[in-house]
């Protein structure tokens, strides 16, 4: 019996014992009242009321009572073990597991991102709409192109926000980001204006937005400061459509990409009759990759398949339409030497694929037939190009790091493009970073970058000393 309960029955003996008490005061008072028949007295009332009250209890206290012995019926008391030194009781059983709040598990919210400058000195000429980056491709391509040399520069357009979420549900875990950068290109090449880096959702084994191309291996990007980074590596966002049928350590990937190639019009750029070629993308570029994870890092491998077409709009006497199929391979590693080197090593290999390299030129170029036929002098040539890169990314201590490499980039030009269409570009850096805090980031970077030409034997090269000041940020929340 519990406490409560034996609680309860001493409270009822109590009550029990005032009630035959009372009772037989009663029954003696009668009596007397019989043989003597005096008047109720104001004193007599109250006890009959408060007799009546201690009745009432006595019930109330009855009923509870076989509530608990009935309770006791269906549910048997367990057996008391008497506890010795020489033999202990045995262990209580574990107890039963609670279970979760919630079996759909919590949603998260990240905001996240860093202001930064970058400033320092260009030795010699570039493009100015890339003042704050070395890309060879912009490099000049003829003596004092972007004249003058020496140029001091500064820019805040690496400068990123992003918004991440995920929720749990029934079909697997929901993923979105949406992150932009002030880096502007395009038409607005060289100003500080909002550019879209990631706008992308995955649930389960799929995946669509704009996000990297399947083909790139984003880990593979050494720690570098300036901006675009080494040249001989596929580094594109694209729009896409991906299927993920392997997850984990093993992993397989499958896009559908949205199509785009440009073409270098060469020594036919002046001609009237080309201005009525069009391109045409009537297909998605295919990609995939498979990816390996384990302890001494990764290794992904790449493919890319598309179709390339361009059609003549004009009825005249040429018909200067045609197509050609891009297709290339892409093997990424990032391998962990030690527990403070990490070596960063690409090799990409493909014709007509230049737009997803990280720094490359058109993927067409024209190509003269010498056919007879007058109606096609000249056709186009996606062209074939190989490139690779070599990083080591170096931990000195908690606060300093460095990371130095090489990346080059090659094209094999077609005969119909200009002598000075570029052929070969250089990129080297090397840098050492300082993180007095957490969050904060000081570093300078040297720079250098290559351009030679196709057929002309020019060259021409670029250096930057460039200092950066980096302040992340990044809040969750979760609910």
């Amino acid at each position: 019996m519990n406490t409560n309960c034996r609680s309860r029955w001493k409270k009822l003996a109590g009550f029990t014992f005032a009630l035959v008490v009372l009772v037989l005061f009663q029954h003696n008072y009668a009596q007397a009242q019989t043989q003597e028949a005096p008047k109720e007295t104001p004193e007599v009332q109250q006890l009959k009321e408060r007799l009546q009250k201690l009745e009432q209890t006595v019930l109330d206290l009855k009923g509870q009572i076989d509530a608990i012995e009935e309770t006791k019926k269906k549910s048997p008391t367990p057996a008391i073990v008497e506890a010795t030194y020489s033999e202990p009781p045995p262990p209580a059983a574990p107890a039963t597991p609670a279970k979760p709040q919630d079996s759909k598990g919590e949603s998260t919210f990240q905001v996240y991102g860093f202001a930064m400058l970058d400033m320092g000195y260009q030795f010699k000429q570039a493009d100015p709409n890339w003042f704050d980056t070395v890309r060879p491709v912009k490099l000049p391509a003829f003596g004092d192109q972007f004249a003058p040399n020496g140029n001091w520069f500064s820019s805040v357009r690496q400068t990123r926000f992003g918004v991440k979420s995920t929720t749990p549900t029934k079909y697997g875990e929901l993923k979105t980001i949406f992150e932009f950068e002030l880096f502007g290109t395009g038409v607005d090449a060289g100003q500080t204006t909002f550019r879209l880096r990631h706008a992308y959702g995955e649930l389960g084994q799929f995946g669509a937005g704009q996000n990297w191309s399947v083909f790139v291996d984003p880990d593979v990007f050494p720690n570098t400061n300036e901006y675009w980074g080494p040249n001989g590596i596929p580094w594109f966002r694209n729009v896409q459509f991906r299927w993920m049928p392997l997850k984990g350590k093993n992993s397989i990937t499958i896009g559908l990409e949205r199509p785009g190639a440009s073409a270098d019009l060469g020594r036919a750029a002046d001609r009237i009759e080309l201005q009525g070629v069009r391109p045409r993308f009537p297909l998605p570029d295919l990609t995939g990759n498979v990816r390996f994870e384990r302890d001494w890092g990764h290794f992904q491998a790449s493919g890319l398949v598309r179709s390339i077409k361009w059609e003549d709009t004009v009825a005249d006497n040429f018909d200067l339409g045609g197509s050609t199929v891009g297709a290339g391979l892409s093997l990424n590693s990032g391998l962990n030497i030690g527990k403070k080197d990490v070596a960063k090593l690409s090799f990409t290999y493909g014709h007509g694929i230049q737009n997803y390299m990280n720094d490359a030129p058109v993927d067409v170029g024209i190509a003269l037939t010498h056919s007879s036929n007058p109606r096609t002098p000249i056709t186009g040539e996606a062209l074939p190009m190989w490139a690779w890169m070599a990083y080591l990314d170096h931990t000195w201590n908690k606060r300093f790091s460095s990371s130095i490499g090489y990346s080059m980039l090659d094209i094999s030009n077609s005969d119909g493009q200009t002598a000075d269409a570029f052929r070969r570009g250089h990129y080297a850096s090397g840098n050492l970073l300082f993180y007095p805090v957490d969050n904060v980031m000081v570093g300078g970077e040297v720079i250098w970058g290559r351009r030679e030409n196709f057929l002309d034997g020019f060259s021409s090269e670029d250096v930057h000393v460039q200092f950066s000041f980096k302040y992340n940020f990044k809040k969750g929340f979760t609910f």
